[in-house]
């Protein structure tokens, strides 16, 4: 009878500690989890769109957050009920297991790094030009692991952001204008000031090159078989058709000009000369 007893006390004082760690673990975890859920994660939302960043930033910043809160709701709901040292072991066998992951993806966690900073900073936007490399193309979308980009000859191409992060890009299409420049060379026997005057006037008279910041003409360069006069120009609202555009129609107009003038446009020629010797043997007879 007195064991009966006993053994009702000890399943009584077993039910109670149960209770006691799963009321501790449900307090602990629903704290944590409301507190992040409205309170943690609606500040970083403002704080990360105080800062400029794009939505995309925002979204992966709450989903990360929202699976930390998570994780620490229950790591707390274990540490409240008295479950310390399985927390330790679960740390550490996690831990281990992001390290691997880590090593495993650091080409992909380099690139959505990369897309991050890229979206926060801008150095292109949708619908740039941009060049890269030994490449050039309009981009199409800018994602948190790549960008998408259509070259000229309508092609996608989609590039980690990483490579965009850490080279050289060149944003023609940043600022509200653009300079161009073109060489035209002309014949040692031509008139120079002539020559100038043409290609100022032929950029004066193009609608699309503006007359502030006006055009300039150098002498750059003496070559082989031409005087290199550098013409510099400016245009408004830069984009890759006008750009191709304006520069063929200039260039076009300053080579009828200088035709009509009768200024020469040499091209490198080259004569060879020598002669042929053709030595005979004879064998003996």
């Amino acid at each position: 009878m007195l064991l009966l007893q006993l053994d009702a006390v000890t399943t009584a004082v077993d039910i109670a500690a149960i209770a006691t760690s799963v009321v501790g673990f449900v307090a602990g975890f629903l704290a944590v989890l409301l507190l992040g859920k409205y309170v943690v994660i609606p500040g970083l939302r403002r704080i990360v769109r105080s800062r400029g960043f794009d939505e995309a930033v925002v979204s992966l910043g709450t989903n990360v957050l929202n699976a930390v809160v998570w994780v620490a709701a229950i790591a707390i709901g274990f540490a409240v009920a008295g479950y310390g040292g399985f927390l330790s072991a679960f740390a550490v066998f996690g831990g281990a297991i992001a390290l691997a992951v880590g090593f495993a993806a650091q080409d992909l966690l380099g690139n959505f790094v990369a897309g991050v900073f890229i979206l926060k900073d801008k150095p292109f936007e949708v619908g740039d030009w941009i060049q890269w490399g030994d490449m050039s193309g309009r981009v199409e979308e800018i994602d948190l692991r790549v960008s998408r980009v259509r070259t000229f000859d309508n092609e996608l191409v989609t590039v980690p952001n990483g490579d965009l992060a850490n080279s050289a890009v060149t944003n023609p299409v940043a600022y509200d204008t653009l300079r161009q420049k073109f060489v035209f060379g002309i014949g040692y026997d031509d008139d120079i000031e002539t020559a100038t005057d043409i290609i100022i006037e032929k950029a004066e008279a193009h609608e699309e090159i503006l007359d502030d910041p006006g055009v300039s003409v150098r002498l750059v360069e003496l070559g082989d078989s031409a005087v290199g006069l550098q013409s510099r120009w400016w245009i408004a609202d830069p984009d890759r058709g006008d750009f191709v555009r304006v520069r063929s129609e200039y260039v076009t107009a300053v080579k009828e000009a200088f035709d009509d003038a009768g200024i020469d446009m040499p091209y490198v020629h080259r004569q060879l000369t020598g002669s042929v010797e053709v030595i005979e043997d004879v064998a003996d007879e």
